[in-house]
């Protein structure tokens, strides 16, 4: 059984969900040590166990340690089961992150699944809906398997309670992805949300964003969504290239200032708009596990530029090697990009 440390690198749940998701890919039993030892909170949260027990459905798994506060998790996959799945968190904790662990053995199963998941859909923790279906989902589709997602109503931080659907179509096997160029960028728009909070915060957000870039003002919209249970505010900035669209998101907080979310989060669109590359931060991280998967068959793998790898990226990269025994190389063209290689070429 592969022993996997839980507190190496930056030491967050993602080790456990990659760790519990590449072994539902590879079959190869793994056991996490010292899971989140270094938080503030050590251990497996409500989220990661629901991600586990996720996992443990769609493949009758054994699993010994899952439960709240746990350090040590041996989790032994059986064969991976398509079919109609729903999971629920009962906090506020991200469904997107729970979709992560069983999401690439089922766009690699035997037949489609759909997957119903409730709980927060936009966690600032976490890559919210607007980003899986917007930015991650059509680079997937370019690998083979086909994912459709449905919102029914969002849930924010920290009362939750959202809902969305996923029907996946798999592909036996990932193909491969080569995204060194970005096109030029030939859409921007700009979508803050409110739930149960004012209107003129998203408007205020909004006129930051215009006030500091100039961009016309039909890139713009203002919604104030009905159906969430509890109050929320995030404000969105999408960016549509040639070869891939990017997705940057701030999120309302209690005594932050409208004005600072926007500013935020366009400061983050900005540096990646100035440096060129077509793969932002938070994107290169999830495309990671499906290129490994596919290097891992002999399908499939890639090369993407992006900006400087995050400490959680570079902690992803390592589990990747142990889970998949696949080359994964990072060429630092200067200290703000890279190139990423995965499997040959």
């Amino acid at each position: 059984m592969l022993t996997i440390d839980g507190s190496q690198g930056e030491g967050g749940g993602q080790i456990v969900r990659s760790s519990v998701a590449l072994s539902l890919v590879t079959g190869k039993p793994v056991t996490i040590n010292r899971v989140r030892a270094g938080r503030r909170k050590p251990g497996l949260r409500r989220q990661h166990l629901t991600a586990v027990q996720a996992a443990r459905k769609i493949s009758d798994a054994k699993v010994d340690g899952a439960e709240i506060g746990s350090s040590r998790l041996a989790f032994r996959p059986g064969k991976v089961k398509a079919g109609d799945y729903s999971f629920r968190i009962t906090t506020a904790g991200s469904t997107t992150l729970v979709l992560q662990t069983i999401l690439p053995a089922l766009m690699i199963a035997d037949d489609v699944s759909t997957v119903t998941l409730e709980g927060g859909t936009h966690n600032p923790f976490a890559p919210p809906y607007d980003f899986l279906a917007k930015a991650y989902l059509p680079l997937v589709a370019g690998l083979g398997p086909r994912v459709k997602t449905k919102l029914e109503y969002p849930g924010f931080y920290p009362a939750g309670g959202g809902k969305f659907t996923v029907e996946i179509q798999p592909a036996q096997k990932l193909g491969r992805l080569e995204l060194v160029d970005r096109g030029e960028i030939a859409a921007r728009r700009v979508r803050a949300v409110v739930a149960n909070l004012p209107l003129h915060i998203a408007e205020r957000e909004c006129n930051t964003i215009a006030n500091k870039t100039g961009w016309d003002k039909s890139c713009f919209e203002v919604d104030e969504v009905t159906g969430s249970p509890g109050p929320g505010n995030v404000v969105m900035i999408e960016l549509n290239s040639a070869n891939v669209t990017e997705l940057f998101t701030g999120f309302g907080q209690r005594g932050v200032r409208a004005e600072t979310v926007a500013s935020r989060v366009l400061e983050s669109a900005l540096r990646y708009m100035e440096a060129g590359v077509p793969v932002g931060e938070n994107l290169a991280d999830q495309l990671m596990l499906p290129l490994g998967i596919g290097a891992y068959q002999g399908s499939g793998g890639g090369v993407f530029r992006t900006l400087a790898l995050s400490p959680h990226s570079t902690t992803h990269i390592e589990v990747l090697k142990a889970l998949l025994d696949v080359k994964i190389r990072v060429e630092e063209t200067n200290r703000h990009d890279c190139t990423v290689r995965i499997g040959a070429g």
